[in-house]
């Protein structure tokens, strides 16, 4: 959780210091890790997981529950990997833009 809290840090610093070098790709990776991330973990990975944890494993509920949680969560995960990767290079980009300038 310590990167999501600097993320919210960054956000506010860079609201309020808009012109400094890199603002924007600060700006965008934060919020790609934020809500891509983060965001999705707790909407939808951490509620198909507990989900999951009630169901009878043995049973035909939890056979039936166990295929589409496969699929569901497999998504959501691709979904946060890509934003975590999209966010790492956008605040790569950003020190980058820093240090040229």
């Amino acid at each position: 959780m310590g990167t999501g809290v600097a993320c919210i840090v960054i956000t506010i610093f860079l609201l309020l210091q808009w012109k400094q070098p890199g603002a924007l790709y600060w700006l965008v990776g934060s919020l790609f890790y934020l809500i891509g991330t983060i965001g999705v973990t707790i909407t939808c990975n951490i509620p198909l997981n507990d989900a999951l944890a009630i169901v009878t494993p043995n049973s035909s509920e939890g056979a039936t529950l166990w295929g589409r949680f496969l699929i569901d969560w497999t998504f959501w995960n691709h979904v946060r990997t890509t934003a975590a990767i999209v966010a790492a290079a956008l605040l790569t980009l950003s020190l980058c833009e820093r240090t040229t300038q």
